[in-house]
């Protein structure tokens, strides 16, 4: 089996910490590595560096070199810009099986996920890996803690092999009373963005559900081929179909398994999901620096400034040269819309 870890998002959600230059997933939030780095390193009791790729934007590889030194040159896959997850898994996919037999498993993870229970996540790969080759498309539903509105869902039906459930369908982010369905059912899973498949299976399946992107990734391996991996793929690469892999292949699909897992995971997806996972004071405050809080409780305050809090609750702070971010918890999402606003008025400084 062979790893394949998407680095290449901007993490709109995460700035002013995280920029264009440096996004989210090479900051370090929680702890001394950063979130890529976690993700390796929850890697390697199963795999070796060799085994391990990564696919990125090009103005993300020197940031890669710099925290994953041992990880080969080779095994960073190159997207000429950002897409989106259906586009850079056809890609990596084309990148692997000249280098791999087709029905080489491939376990594809996101870089930015928290995951507290090593063993327990690495249990899931043996069972993936069985389903994966017998022709299955597999992904990894996280049992529910909590009706959130936050995550897409994955329903499940009747077991396929041990471990291992027929897909149903996917859902969208659910609105509250849904979510609250969702969990009372018991057969609804957190769509946790991780899959297991062959080299084979996935190619068949963007033949058949997503033939451009199929089309397209064909003739970069023949660029490739005749002039190179250094050759310029950015013209055929744009003309890709801009879907996560969810929309393009697994929701059309008939061959696809869930495994239901348990382990302590977070998709680390705003400032109010760090502020969750950091630990806190008595009173639920965080102060990355120093600080005080006086009839205040379950703030979030990330700055290298002593920071006095008085009577404010649930609230995240983000400090950095040239910016400050105060938010609701609740309203932590809506960070990316400051972000466009930025685009919008190109102050190209801020991003």
């Amino acid at each position: 089996m062979i790893a394949l870890i998407m680095a290449g998002g901007a993490g709109t959600r995460f700035w002013p910490l995280s920029r264009k230059n440096f996004p989210k997933q090479f900051l370090r939030v929680l702890g001394d590595l950063s979130l890529l780095q976690m993700t390796v390193k929850r890697l390697l009791p199963r795999f070796s560096f060799a085994d391990i790729y990564i696919v990125t934007a090009a103005n993300q590889i020197e940031l890669i070199k710099q925290q994953l030194p041992e990880l080969p040159i080779q095994n960073i896959i190159i997207e000429p810009f950002g897409m989106n997850t259906a586009p850079c898994i056809a890609l990596s996919v084309e990148y692997l099986k000249r280098l791999y037999h087709p029905q080489e498993a491939l376990f594809i993870l996101p870089a930015d996920h928290i995951i507290r229970e090593g063993e327990k996540f690495l249990d899931i790969l043996k069972p993936a890996e069985i389903e994966a080759q017998k022709g299955y498309l597999i992904t990894f539903g996280i049992v529910p803690l909590y009706p959130t509105t936050g995550y897409g869902y994955i329903e499940a039906g009747k077991e396929i092999a041990p471990g291992v459930r027929e897909v149903l369908q996917f859902k969208e982010k659910p609105d509250q009373q849904t979510a609250e369905l969702f969990l009372a059912q018991k057969n609804y899973y957190w769509n946790s963005g991780m899959f297991c498949w062959t080299l084979q299976t996935i190619s068949q399946a963007f033949e058949v559900w997503l033939p451009e992107a199929s089309n397209i990734v064909s003739e970069i391996g023949n660029k490739w081929q005749n002039e190179g991996l250094d050759t310029d793929i950015a013209s055929l690469y744009a003309k890709m179909p801009h879907l996560p892999i969810d929309i393009g292949i697994m929701e059309k699909a008939d061959n696809r398994g869930v495994i239901p897992v348990t382990f302590d995971w977070s998709d680390v997806g705003s400032w109010k999901a760090v502020a969750d996972l950091t630990e806190k004071d008595k009173e639920g405050n965080y102060f990355s620096c120093c600080g005080k809080a006086l009839s205040a409780t379950n703030n979030y305050m990330a700055t290298n400034k002593f920071t006095a809090l008085i009577g404010v609750h649930d609230l995240c702070l983000i400090e950095t040269d040239d910016a400050i971010l105060l938010c609701n918890k609740d309203m932590a999402e809506d960070v990316k819309n400051i972000v466009n606003f930025l685009q919008q008025q190109n102050r190209q400084d801020l991003l």
